[in-house]
């Protein structure tokens, strides 16, 4: 009976509500169990694919293989133009991403906030957001060239509605209790706008440029792939039209590495602003 006692007192619940879980090693488990469980999944895959083709249910012809992939990142890196493909890539992400975060949030802004100019820019939106990118593409390429603006170009647009339109319905979205209040105390426009509106949108643009990040990457592979002579697009067309499978994977693979990247500093960047979203009623 005293063992038992010691032994639910050695496991009992902390001062900060949780339980004891034993080993240092068994708590670092606990407390990034994500990671893990996300590395689990990706070794798991690989595996998988690896065993498949080398029993001969894949052909690495069409698909290669994570070895042959990891062979072909060794010979990249010796070689050392992959960084150069890395560089450009990375840079027309940057600036047009850029590009649309400012201009998206300010159009979101100005057409949640100013009814008439909402009305303005609705049907612009509409039409544009609706339109394929990749219809625009040759247009761009062909007033702006094949040279880094005409991929920083399809980037902003490719970027921009996602954060214009999501930062308009944060703005739209603003409890109209919080600004009667703010006018009760006789608070200007501005004010109005500048303490109450924006903070309660944040929520709203931080979705809008997690979702855009995700369409800036695709506009950079987009127009690389159509016309570019350096990024990780042309890398991939030129492995593509040598049929050099395990270098398109690598280009695959790069991309997605970026892209879960983009996701883990959004997130955190969401986690950082949640205390500003609004509070949920309590079931």
């Amino acid at each position: 009976m005293g063992s038992l006692t010691a032994g639910s007192t050695a496991q009992g619940p902390l001062p900060g509500g949780g339980l004891a879980l034993g080993p240092p090693w068994r708590r670092w488990a606990r407390q990034n169990e994500r990671l893990l469980l996300g590395l689990v999944g990706v070794v798991s895959v690989l595996a998988v694919w690896e065993l498949a083709v080398r029993v001969g249910l894949l052909r690495p012809f069409f698909m290669s293989a994570p070895s042959l992939i990891a062979r072909a990142a060794v010979a990249e890196l010796e070689e050392g133009s992959i960084w150069g493909h890395m560089g450009v890539s990375l840079l027309e992400f940057s600036l047009g991403y850029a590009a649309a975060a400012a201009v998206g949030i300010l159009i979101g802004i100005v057409g949640g906030w100013y009814r008439r100019a909402n009305y303005i820019l609705d049907p612009w939106l509409a039409a544009l957001y609706a339109t394929p990118d990749v219809a625009l593409v040759p247009l761009i390429i062909l007033v702006l060239g094949i040279g880094i603006w005409s991929k920083v170009f399809v980037v902003f647009l490719s970027s921009l509605f996602s954060v214009a339109i999501n930062t308009l319905v944060g703005v739209q979205s603003t409890e109209a209790r919080y600004i009667e209040v703010a006018r009760s105390f006789r608070a200007s426009q501005l004010t109005v706008l500048r303490s109450v509106v924006l903070p309660g949108s944040v929520p709203f643009v931080l979705t809008g440029l997690r979702l855009a990040a995700g369409r800036a990457l695709v506009g950079v592979v987009l127009a690389e792939l159509i016309a570019a002579n350096q990024g990780i697009g042309f890398m991939i067309t030129i492995a593509g039209s040598t049929l050099n499978t395990a270098r398109v994977m690598l280009g695959v693979f790069i991309l997605g590495a970026f892209g879960v990247f983009l996701g883990e500093v959004m997130r955190h960047l969401e986690q950082r602003f949640d205390v500003w979203r609004p509070e949920r009623p309590q079931a």
